[in-house]
This record gives C-alpha cells, sequence and structure tokens, in this order.
C-alpha cells in the first residue's frame, strides 16, 4: 500500500463522519492520501446491525474520496488499551505507514472512545519500536491530533480547519448512517438539545467556523505546542 498522508482511527463506523470528516475531505481534495481505521464493527449498538452500517461506512468512504478504510474488528463496548490490541493496532499503522493520524478527544462519553483516544497514542509509538512484531517494518507517524468536535467541556482547540468548502459534502457523508441517524438527537458524543441531530451537526461546525471568522470548521487539540515560522503571517484577527 503506498503511504496514507492522513489517518483517522476511531472506535466506531461514522465516528470519524461526525468529528473529523470534514477535514479528510478537504485533505483529499487538496491531493493528500487519506484513509480510516474503524475500531469495531458497531455490533452493539441500538440501532441497525454491524452489516448494516458495513454498507454504510463503504458508501461514506465513496464520498469523503477515502484511499482506504478498514475495519480492526476489536469488540464493540469493550476496547482494551493492552499489549495485544496495541500490537494489533501498531501493525495496521505500519501498513498505512501515515504521518499525521487523527484520534478521539482524551475524554467522552463512550468507554470506548476514551479508551481509543491513549491506545492510537500508544499504538503509533509502540509502531516505531522495531522488536515489536518484526515482521512488519516499522513506523511512528510524525504526529498525532485528537479531534474535539462536540466537546466543549474539554478544552480550547489548538487549531480549528476551515471546512467551509467541504461541509456540504461531509453531512452528505453523515447522512449515510441512517440506520443511526435518521430522526435522532444525539448520537455519539453529540449532546441532544432537542434539535434533529443534522441540524446540531451543523450549527457546532458553524460554532467551531466562527472561532477562526469562517463558516464552517472543526476543532482539534495537539499536546505539542504549535510552531510558527512568520508571526506577520498569522490568520485570526484580534478585532
Amino acid at each position: 500500500m503506498t503511504d496514507i498522508d492522513l489517518l483517522a482511527i476511531a472506535a466506531h463506523r461514522d465516528d470519524v463522519e461526525l468529528t473529523c470528516g470534514g477535514t479528510l475531505i478537504k485533505a483529499a481534495r487538496q491531493g493528500h492520501r487519506t484513509a480510516i481505521m474503524d475500531l469495531t464493527q458497531g455490533e452493539m449498538g441500538t440501532r441497525g446491525s454491524a452489516a448494516t452500517r458495513a454498507a454504510e461506512a463503504s458508501r461514506a468512504a465513496e464520498i469523503m474520496g477515502l484511499a482506504a478504510r478498514e475495519n480492526l474488528d476489536l469488540p464493540d463496548a469493550g476496547i482494551t488499551n493492552d499489549p495485544q490490541t496495541r500490537e494489533r493496532l501498531a501493525r495496521a499503522i505500519r501498513r498505512f505507514r501515515p504521518r499525521i493520524v487523527i484520534a478521539p478527544a482524551p475524554t467522552g462519553r463512550h468507554p470506548d472512545h476514551i479508551v481509543t483516544s491513549q491506545l492510537v497514542r500508544d499504538a503509533c509509538f509502540v509502531a516505531g519500536l522495531a522488536k515489536l512484531a518484526p515482521d512488519v517494518p516499522k513506523h511512528r507517524p510524525h504526529k498525532v491530533v485528537h479531534a474535539l468536535s462536540f466537546r466543549q467541556d474539554l478544552t480550547k482547540p489548538t487549531f480549528v480547519v476551515d471546512i467551509t468548502d467541504d461541509f456540504e459534502r461531509k453531512m452528505e457523508a453523515v447522512r449515510c448512517y441512517d440506520s443511526q441517524f435518521a430522526g435522532v438527537t444525539q448520537a455519539g458524543e453529540v449532546y441532544p438539545n432537542g434539535e434533529p441531530l443534522y441540524d446540531m451537526v451543523r450549527h457546532y461546525a458553524a460554532y467551531y467556523g466562527s472561532l477562526i471568522r469562517r463558516r464552517y470548521g472543526e476543532p482539534f487539540l495537539t499536546i505539542e505546542t504549535m510552531l510558527v515560522d512568520d508571526i506577520v503571517a498569522l490568520e485570526v484577527a484580534t478585532f
């Protein structure tokens, strides 16, 4: 497989579309190779079935222009961050050889989301250890970032990606998951306020966009301090 530039790893099918789908769509449009690794089949979901969600994920992948989408087939509602699981994910990371990895936010409602956040960081690290699974060439991604969409209770984003030109395509990908989202007012980390979920996704994206003086945005957290080469070129006006 040709190296992937941007790999999003999430616990469930549809997590990526909700939290950072616009960013992946934008990256693909800019010529980068993008991919998603879903960790579970979503078999514990209240709505739909694993088979239905697989078909929905396949349609969403086409809309998003992904180079690849795979499933690690870990137990839904039972993801663990143990040595065996880290090795399984590290092997997948080595196959994709991504430069940038998107992980879930460090906090959340669903236990799988919280565990996955640290699991991704740990797997990215051990993927660079030559003596772990030596039958697969080692690879350690350059950077891990965390998607913060819908997590305003955590911390202020480090940066926000302008997805204005790609937002409607993001919504096309989200709407592929009718089995999960049609007629509902909450899903995953999206807390209910009485509005249809699709409207809430739009409103959140508009809020994050407003932080960078754009129409729509998706927020991210980095543990590392960001580098600025040209301070005079800084965007987002103070006044």
